[in-house]
């Protein structure tokens, strides 16, 4: 028998059978891993098996590559404190859908963990969240391999001033250095070249940034779709100018 027991976040909880779920989770030191839950549909289990709830699992199978069966205890209900708050709703959606879309299975992925679990426990922050969950995007791009380069500008070498990235290297650009070529290139918003707060459209434009890359690069070379979530927090940010 294959076993094992860690701290990890609900991804997404589908229901299989008559009363039962496949669960994706992404454990502390394991990685992402999906296991079978008994009764995990039923009224009395589907509250624990949120996305975005924080369980002490325990996964065991036959063979280290079946599905296996997961089982569960609460250490943190993070998916009720997001229930009365939209945005805060559409950032775990979209945080635990990517999480499970672009993360491989059966890979340890202790950085992008720490960063959900940082996120997930201040959940109820709201719109007030949102440009660190964009930061967390940057963030899973860089553990993924597809890190942008916001160091210095890709044309003249200059630290400051960055306004820009290219879509097609994901190094900055400053504005001397777009010139012309401004309009195809994409926004670098002021809160990802250091520590000042989001401005209006800023969140939009972080989206609209860490978007064509995880759509290019992580979605689009597994020939997935970028998660529906994914896309109505970006139509939320862009209606409403945040």
């Amino acid at each position: 028998m294959e076993r094992w027991q860690d701290e990890a976040i609900v991804l997404a909880a589908r229901p299989h059978g008559e009363g039962h779920a496949i669960v994706s989770v992404l454990a502390r030191a394991r990685g992402h891993w999906r296991g079978h839950v008994r009764g995990g549909a039923s009224s009395r289990q589907r509250g624990l098996w949120q996305p975005g709830n924080v369980l002490a699992v325990a996964w065991s199978a036959r063979l280290a590559d079946q599905l296996g069966h997961l089982t569960g205890e609460p250490v943190a209900a993070i998916a009720a404190a997001a229930m009365d708050q939209p945005w805060s709703l559409a950032i775990l959606a979209s945080a635990c859908a990517v999480a499970e879309a672009a993360l491989p299975e059966h890979e340890p992925h202790p950085l992008a963990y720490a960063g959900l679990a940082g996120l997930l426990a201040r959940i109820g922050e709201g719109v007030s969240l949102a440009a660190d969950y964009v930061r967390w995007e940057v963030a899973l791009l860089a553990e993924l391999g597809y890190g942008l380069d916001l160091s210095a500008c890709a044309v003249t070498g200059r630290r400051d001033g960055l306004a820009y990235v290219s879509p097609r290297t994901g190094r900055a650009v400053t504005a001397e250095g777009a010139g012309a070529w401004a309009e195809r290139l994409l926004v670098l918003p002021r809160f990802l070249r250091g520590d000042s707060a989001a401005g209006p459209g800023e969140v939009a434009a972080g989206l609209r940034l860490t978007g064509h890359f995880l759509a290019r690069d992580v979605f689009g070379l597994a020939h997935r779709p970028v998660p529906a979530a994914r896309l109505r927090l970006a139509e939320r940010a862009e209606a409403e100018g945040t």
